[in-house]
């Protein structure tokens, strides 16, 4: 049995605002950038260690502007589509129609480093705009592939983190002012694969316009499923994803009793060799 203890401390202060930490990393990685572009996509980058996604083995990937990461080829298609239709493999932390062109917005960055003490692989999207170069509405959100090779060969561990999240659509996909008309999908696929099952998996709120943004139902920057507000996290063992647990919202306010001391919440992580 294999387990990974996770502390998260509660708030300390009686009838306080509970404030969560922004979890994108914005260090620990070395770094590439994909300049300013509207569908594009890099060239084939290494990863640094091997995947088993779904009983196929990956070591490299492409970063798609457009919120998302693939392995047999790149991706421009500018509107989300549900990731069961996916002709390939798809990593996607929020498939919408980004434009980096625009005055003011980040650009799409990419790399290796170290996370969670183990080798990773990210893709970033900072602070970046929407089709057709806007930028009134910014979206922070970043994709890691962890290396849990010290668990088995070919486990790792994929996060979505989240930073604040306003839009959810490009003009070019039936949106206006970043709201409405095909809206963003989060999850991830292992596509329509020649001699495999497809298996797909999305978050609550995927497609849903007005959902995942920030003050959605299922706002992305406010939920979790690991107990870090704005963090998915989702453990491959063995090639197997589990289904994640269900989202949770982060609590608008916490009243200690007593002495008024924070207690410590503890996740268990176990998975069987």
């Amino acid at each position: 049995m294999r387990r990974s203890l996770k502390l998260l401390s509660a708030a300390v202060i009686l009838g306080s605002s509970f404030a969560w930490a922004n979890p994108v990393a914005t260090s620990g990685f070395t770094t590439s950038t994909l300049a300013a572009n509207d569908d594009g996509s890099t060239s084939l980058i290494a990863m640094g260690f091997n995947i088993d996604f779904f009983g196929v083995t990956y070591n490299s990937a492409y970063v798609n502007n457009n919120g998302n990461i693939t392995f047999s080829g790149p991706l421009s298609t500018y509107t989300p589509f549900g990731l069961a239709a996916s002709s390939q493999s798809i990593i996607a932390p929020f498939f919408a129609d980004v434009d980096t062109r625009g005055a003011g917005s980040g650009l799409t960055t990419y790399g290796t480093g170290t996370y969670a003490g183990n080798t990773a692989f990210e893709a970033l999207w900072p602070a970046v705009g929407y089709y057709g170069a806007h930028t009134d509405k910014l979206d922070t959100f970043q994709v890691i592939l962890v290396d849990r090779a010290d668990l088995g060969a070919g486990d790792f561990d994929i996060y979505f983190n989240y930073g604040p999240m306003a839009w959810e659509t490009g003009d070019a996909s039936g949106g206006s002012g970043g709201l409405g008309g095909s809206c963003a999908v989060a999850g991830y696929s292992n596509g329509t694969i020649a001699g495999s099952s497809e298996v797909t998996y999305q978050l609550p709120g995927s497609a849903v316009c007005g959902a995942l943004i920030d003050g959605g139902a299922n706002a992305l920057s406010s939920h979790t499923n690991d107990g870090v507000t704005g963090q998915y996290l989702f453990e491959d063992v063995n090639g197997i994803i589990t289904q994640p647990p269900s989202t949770t919202p982060e609590p608008s306010s916490i009243v200690l009793l007593g002495t008024g001391l924070a207690g410590l919440v503890a996740r268990i992580r176990r998975r069987m060799a």
